[in-house]
């Protein structure tokens, strides 16, 4: 983490707020803060806060607010209010088929690792991940926390079509794709559950500085919960806990 946070300018009307250069959760947990506290000002003149791994871009209106108008404001944010972390965080439960048809590469990744499948399975769903940030489709989650044992490359040639839900590894993490979409990441399961999800407000349940907790599942219960989503009556399991509560 930087000693003194950037506030550099990307274009006329938009700033982006660097706190550092590496991918840590105390930049996480920092960026967090100023998100949540910017939104809840409400602050006339801001369009849009995108938070990413190390920094927030941030949008606005320079008719209304100018760069160093909104400079001043962030850093009485970050002194003020972003100082460590909250106690409590939201989990997500992300009920996963893992294997088959629906992970069709865990059999490479659980031999890139010289482990057994199931092996794969324990260890992936039993470390709670960081939602570091969203992109680079609407929903996409970049967790943080891959357990090293089964970190594995991406594919040489990526796919051109990827179902929703689908659970991958790329290197050192995880992530969820929420629409179809071409993608490289090992895929080694998928959820019943709906990502992304244009009828509903919010479309996306997930959100940055969230934990996803992924809970294996069977055919039938995948297919048992595929059709309550469907009928719009499945709820997804999102709890209040305390971070010592957390596996990481």
């Amino acid at each position: 983490m930087y000693d003194k946070i950037k506030f550099l300018p990307a274009g006329d009307s938009a700033l982006v707020m660097e706190f550092g250069n590496t991918i840590e959760k105390e930049i996480n947990a920092s960026i967090a803060n100023v998100v949540e506290n910017l939104k809840e000002q409400k602050l006339d003149g801001v369009v849009d806060i995108l938070p990413t791994y190390r920094s927030i871009l941030i949008n606005y209106d320079p008719v209304k607010i100018t760069f160093s108008e909104l400079v001043d404001v962030l850093n009485g944010l970050k002194t003020k209010d972003a100082k460590g972390v909250g106690e409590f965080v939201r989990l997500v439960e992300i009920p996963t088929l893992y294997g088959g048809e629906y992970g069709p590469d865990i059999d490479f990744v659980a031999s890139h690792a010289n482990m057994t499948v199931d092996e794969v399975i324990k260890i992936h769903s039993g470390t709670d991940y960081l939602v570091y940030m969203m992109g680079f489709i609407p929903g996409f989650t970049y967790l943080g926390g891959l357990d090293e044992r089964i970190a594995t490359p991406r594919l040489k040639s990526p796919r051109l079509k990827i179902e929703p839900g689908s659970v991958g590894i790329a290197s050192n993490q995880t992530g969820m794709y929420p629409l179809e979409s071409p993608g490289g990441w090992q895929l080694i399961g998928r959820t019943p559950l709906k990502l992304y999800d244009d009828t509903i407000d919010p479309p996306v349940f997930i959100q940055a500085g969230d934990y996803i907790r992924y809970v294996p599942i069977t055919k039938e219960e995948y297919d048992k919960i595929k059709q309550q989503v469907d009928n719009k009556t499945y709820s997804v399991n999102i709890k209040k806990v305390k971070r010592s509560e957390l596996n990481e």
